[in-house]
């Protein structure tokens, strides 16, 4: 798959004129099974890409509702290897890509070329690290580079505009634009000065830009993806997963392709 496969389906997304939509799981909470029956329902679902969190114990950017699925996770024995090769096995059977959302440590206590190698047989299309730092990526970028990976970049409201062209002038896959200041978590309103923001990191990059933290309603869906190219939904996901309400997870996704381009 790799980093192609993201472009792919942005590409796919703009010709029918629709917003991606991405949910974001947490690996391992609820067991192995549950992860690939997870990813079976929001592949048939239409999600334009998974986001799929490696569980840690320090997540510092994860608000309370993903905290407590990582530890739900990690309780379980959840191992990076075990995910590895859980997607491994799912992956013929789905055609969503793959992201992974990992801290550092996870990856350098497997070995990082290890790890990206592990990518590549999963089908693995992108990773997110948000505590990894523009001037230390080359601590992996190399290895996920060979493996023809995106390192997806973070780029947040207290960005300023010089270090936002810094951080997105060679990514790749897309931009990740953190819509508030803090953790993961549901959050009732945003700002004006946040659709500036948007539109600010849509200037400067040719990259798709995807909003993502504190996106929990289809209202709020069409909001952001009036400005960018889509979003990206956690917290709200995982709770809609852990009480099986599959119906409302459609009609997130479905906001998605409703959107009208420019507020």
């Amino acid at each position: 798959m790799g980093a192609q496969r993201i472009q792919q389906v942005f590409e796919e997304l703009q010709t029918k004129g629709e917003k991606a939509f991405v949910p974001y799981i947490m690996a391992g909470d609820g067991g192995m099974e549950k992860l690939k029956e997870n990813i079976r329902f929001l592949d048939e679902a239409g999600a334009s890409i998974l986001e799929i969190g490696i569980p840690f114990s320090d997540p510092v950017a994860d608000g309370p509702t993903i905290q407590r699925a990582g530890k739900r996770a990690l309780d379980n024995g959840t191992t990076l290897e075990g995910i590895f090769q859980a997607l491994t096995e799912v992956r013929p059977q789905v055609t969503v890509p793959f992201v992974l959302m990992t801290y550092l440590n996870p990856i350098l206590a497997f070995g990082i070329e290890r790890f990206a190698e592990r990518c590549l047989e999963a089908g693995v299309s992108g990773i997110i690290v948000p505590d990894l730092p523009y001037e230390e990526k080359a601590i992996i970028d190399g290895a996920l580079q060979k493996a023809g990976i995106a390192l997806i970049p973070l780029v947040t409201l207290t960005s300023p505009l010089e270090r936002i062209q810094t951080i997105t002038k060679d990514a790749k896959g897309f931009i990740y634009a953190v819509t508030v200041t803090g953790v993961t978590g549901v959050r009732r309103d945003f700002q004006q000065s946040l659709f500036d923001y948007l539109q600010q990191v849509k200037d400067v990059s040719s990259l798709p830009v995807l909003a993502g933290f504190g996106i929990s309603t289809p209202e709020q869906v069409k909001e952001m993806g009036s400005v960018c190219d889509g979003v990206v939904v956690g917290s709200r996901i995982i709770e809609l997963l852990e009480q099986e309400s599959h119906a409302e997870i459609r009609e997130m996704l479905q906001a998605s392709k409703s959107v009208s381009a420019n507020r």
